[in-house]
């Protein structure tokens, strides 16, 4: 006679699979239609990368630089249509959109840079040599000039652009060493504290009359971030257009006090001799980047959330019919705050791990990117943090999907692929 918790187990297993049936006949419709569109030879818009040898793929894995960042909104490619069929003359229109994305936030003055670190360089040009162009020739050379940049919280994957500038790092471990790192050599304070944290660094740099710039890349959506971060007196703060925001890839926002925003202008093109120059965002870049902005001005986020949700519930839903995988869902508090699915299963058992799955994903047709542990766009040798003694510990790795950046029915095609994966690997550590 059958144990009972196998009895429960098996019963358990057979409802999951009875839950996940529509969605294995919505699974064959579709792969029915696709075999039918193959055969009669229809173009994919895809062609423009694979005649190049170059797969594009299904991105669970989220607004990764390194895999193009995100998709532009329909609104986005309009205005980046419409903005590629005129002439316009550059200043007035980094003046015209900074006054419109001033209306939008709350801050005095805004700019579309070419992302947040090329928000970070033309903050740091901006708190070293302000408007004077004698100052904005000379960059990166800083002699004559307060140069240091404390870093509070730590070092950055990204402090290089801060250091191209022209500013010269100082690492604070905490508040409590803030006061102490400035000086009269300061010339900004760079964080990406979010939290109680940055009331009270404000209030030690508004008394030290030294600017800090908050860098929260992936900070929108929420659009309320926007708004919030002029509330507090932030004097300057970026966001990267190319993350949750959707806007063109190579384009992001830097907004604050006015003079502080002028003289980022006055640092960064179309000025010939400007340290910053290099970081050129064209009117495309621009008008998608003002575009992306009003569009989370009235989104609701909450049905994207709703939507977002229920792409990850149907995936859990397919994997969950192994027996022996299971799933949680979860919103991260940080960045990338979406409905985020974690699979989990024993390696052991399976004979798979986390890794081996990742691959078979990547190297399977269609090409599926998930979120794991990796970062194959990392420098090796970068430590992030204010302790370059601290042994660095690995996080578990685990396999996420991140359901912002899949596109309606592309829920399925993982979450087949997964289950297909999982099951094959419980049935053949069976029989080994």
């Amino acid at each position: 006679m059958p144990e009972p918790g196998l009895q429960n187990n098996d019963r358990r297993s057979f409802l999951k699979l009875l839950a996940a049936v529509p969605l294995f006949a919505t699974i064959g419709s579709r792969t029915l239609a696709n075999t039918v569109a193959a055969s009669a030879g229809r173009s994919s818009s895809a062609d423009v990368y694979t005649r190049l040898g170059v797969r594009p793929f299904i991105n669970a894995r989220g607004t990764w630089t390194y895999l193009s960042g995100s998709l532009e909104l329909p609104e986005v490619q309009r205005a980046v249509e419409n903005a590629s069929q005129h002439f316009v003359d550059m200043f007035e229109l980094q003046r015209g959109v900074g006054k419109r994305l001033a209306e939008l936030s709350g801050a005095e003055s805004g700019m579309v840079t070419s992302g947040s670190a090329g928000a970070m360089a033309v903050a740091t040009a901006a708190c070293i040599a302000g408007s004077d162009p004698k100052n904005v020739w000379q960059l990166p050379d800083t002699t004559g000039l307060k140069s240091e940049v404390v870093m509070l919280g730590g070092r950055s994957a990204f402090d290089s652009a801060i250091r191209l500038a022209g500013g010269k790092l100082v690492l604070a471990h905490g508040v409590d060493h803030l006061q102490s790192a400035i000086t009269s050599q300061t010339a900004m304070v760079y964080t990406t504290w979010r939290d109680d944290r940055l009331s009270n660094a404000l209030t030690i740099t508004r008394n030290a009359g030294v600017p800090l710039l908050l860098d929260d890349a992936a900070g929108i959506p929420p659009f309320e971030n926007l708004t919030r971060y002029s509330k507090l007196g932030v004097d300057l703060y970026c966001f990267s257009g190319g993350k949750g925001l959707r806007g063109p890839q190579c384009s992001g926002i830097l907004l604050g006090r006015k003079h502080l925003i002028d003289a980022a202008l006055a640092n960064n093109n179309p000025w010939e001799g400007s340290v910053c120059r290099a970081m050129k965002v064209g009117k495309e870049e621009i008008i998608g980047m003002l575009a992306a902005v009003e569009y989370w001005s009235h989104a609701d986020l909450d049905a994207l959330n709703k939507e977002w949700r229920g792409r990850v519930e149907r995936i859990a839903k397919l994997v969950e019919t192994v027996p022996g995988v299971t799933t949680n869902i979860t919103i991260p508090e940080e960045g990338n705050s979406y409905p985020t699915l974690t699979v989990m299963w024993d390696e052991a058992r399976f004979g798979l791990t986390v890794a081996q799955c990742d691959q078979h994903l990547r190297e399977g047709e269609p090409r599926i990117e998930v979120l794991t542990n990796t970062n194959p766009s990392l420098v090796p040798v970068v430590r992030e943090g204010d302790d370059p003694k601290r042994k660095q510990v690995a996080r578990p790795n685990q396999l996420q999907i991140i359901s912002m950046t899949l596109r309606a029915g592309e829920d399925l095609t993982v979450g087949n692929r997964l289950r297909q994966i999982l099951a094959t690997a419980r049935k053949e550590s069976k029989t080994a």
